[in-house]
């Protein structure tokens, strides 16, 4: 929890019609980073956003709960426009 990470993840998202692959930034910040450490993330952040610079969603997390695949799945599947879950009826 005293740690700042960049984590650059990739999902598989959509439905049996249309199938995409998404990209999510993740950038953890522990509990027990210190203020100056928090400070320098924007900055350290930008570094790392010149080299990755393909994704949906940028999540910026510093709860556990936060970091639950399914929740960051569901959140890139809202970031991914249409929805076409309806028509597999």
């Amino acid at each position: 929890d005293d740690v700042r990470l960049f984590g650059f993840v990739r999902f598989t998202t959509g439905d049996a019609m249309s199938k995409r692959v998404k990209f999510a930034l993740i950038t953890w910040i522990g509990e027990d980073v210190s203020g100056l450490q928090r400070a320098k993330t924007g900055t350290d952040k930008t570094l790392v956003k010149e080299v990755v610079q393909n994704f949906a969603k940028e999540f910026v997390i510093s709860d556990h709960k936060e970091l639950d695949e399914d929740y960051i799945k569901n959140e890139l599947k809202k970031a991914g426009g249409a929805n076409y879950d309806a028509q597999t009826e």
